[in-house]
């Protein structure tokens, strides 16, 4: 069995789509939109990451995004509500561990659609794609143990808790615990079929 990281996905962006959901590439065009997640304090509440305070950040989160792709890094979808293309929030993989067949991945969603189940869609379709096209062996997510809702998404999804972390971030003058959860390939077997 070939254990390695399928890099035909970057030949073209992949556009995935779910039945209320449409996961797109980001464009700089999206920087207000993005500017609204990453400045809401709601959103950044468990990112450990300092908030946006300008558009001109976001355009530049956008572009970092653009060029992980170009390089190979990292894929990251805008997420879209189908039917009236309202940008509802993101995911990807922004973290790539090669040699490992590896990737970590990272999510996030304006408030006014939380608790309606899209970033569940939206996950579990980056999850099939990671392990049906991407060819991944594992995904990782890295939560702020105080992120309840983070680790119920996860928890629903299949990932299961391989690791915590004492202190190991420092963040806005103290150091904060991790919790790494990961999901295998052979996990969902039983829900995906490996191509």
């Amino acid at each position: 069995m070939n254990f390695k990281i399928n890099d035909d996905v970057f030949n073209v962006f992949p556009k995935l789509e779910t039945e209320r959901l449409l996961l797109t590439e980001f464009e700089k065009t999206d920087a207000e939109e993005l500017f609204k997640m990453r400045s809401d304090d709601r959103v950044q509440k468990y990112l450990d990451r300092d908030p946006h305070r300008t558009v001109e950040e976001s355009r530049i989160m956008i572009e970092g995004m653009i060029a992980s792709y170009i390089s190979k890094e990292g894929i990251n979808w805008i997420i879209r509500k189908k039917d009236t293309r309202d940008v509802i929030g993101y995911i990807g993989y922004w973290r790539m561990i090669r040699n490992n067949v590896r990737a970590e991945i990272g999510y996030a969603m304006k408030p006014e659609y939380w608790g309606k189940g899209y970033m569940q869609e939206a996950l579990i379709k980056v999850i099939d794609f990671g392990f049906n096209e991407f060819c991944l062996h594992s995904i990782e997510a890295n939560v702020n143990p105080d992120n309840a809702s983070s680790i119920k998404l996860l928890e629903k999804c299949g990932f299961k808790r391989e690791a915590y972390f004492n202190e190991d971030y420092f963040y806005n003058g103290k150091f904060l615990d991790s919790a790494i959860y990961s999901l295998l390939e052979t996990d969902c077997e039983n829900k995906f079929t490996r191509h």
